[in-house]
């Protein structure tokens, strides 16, 4: 598990007064401001973020030291992590994207499938994208209690009972 997650990505400007366009990858989308200060992939920013508005796909926003509409179009695309202290537990049948990145997939019996490389969410749940040398591409699948019934952090796997076809 790392110390930092990512809660959110810059959009680009919102307008021409130094706001930009916030998306935020939290179960409850305003939350973003409450986990500050953020600060990019890299480490070499950090904003408190001001919620000033909902705008498309997310919100209009402040940043710290941000004040022009030049400076938020630089920040365009830049993902926002919070220190995961400042994150709320989450309940043993919940967990962090963060997480679940790199765990090994393995099917029922045993056998490995791949590796977790990217958890996708279209709208319609949360899908796992599995990558290895015994795949041809990657390998969408579902992130459901029925498909997924083993997630062991500790032990950094995830069990999978796949739907009949998804690995042919």
């Amino acid at each position: 598990m790392t110390d930092r997650v990512c809660v959110g990505a810059i959009a680009g400007a919102f307008g021409v007064r130094g706001e930009v366009r916030l998306k935020s990858f939290c179960a409850e989308a305003a939350d973003i401001a409450a986990y500050g200060p953020l600060t990019t992939e890299d480490e070499g920013r950090s904003f408190d973020i001001t919620l000033t508005r909902p705008a498309t796909s997310g919100f209009a926003a402040r940043l710290s030291g941000v004040m022009t509409k030049e400076a938020a179009d630089a920040l365009r695309g830049q993902r926002l992590f919070a220190p995961r202290s400042a994150l709320p537990n989450l309940p043993d049948d919940e967990f962090y994207h963060a997480d679940l990145l790199g765990l090994s997939a393995r099917d029922t019996g045993g056998a490995e499938l791949g590796k977790i490389a990217a958890v996708l969410n279209h709208g319609a749940g949360d899908i796992l994208e599995l990558r290895g040398p015994a795949l041809k591409g990657s390998v969408l699948v579902p992130f459901t209690r029925a498909i997924v019934p083993t997630v062991d952090l500790a032990s950094g796997r995830v069990i999978i009972d796949p739907p009949e076809g998804l690995f042919d």
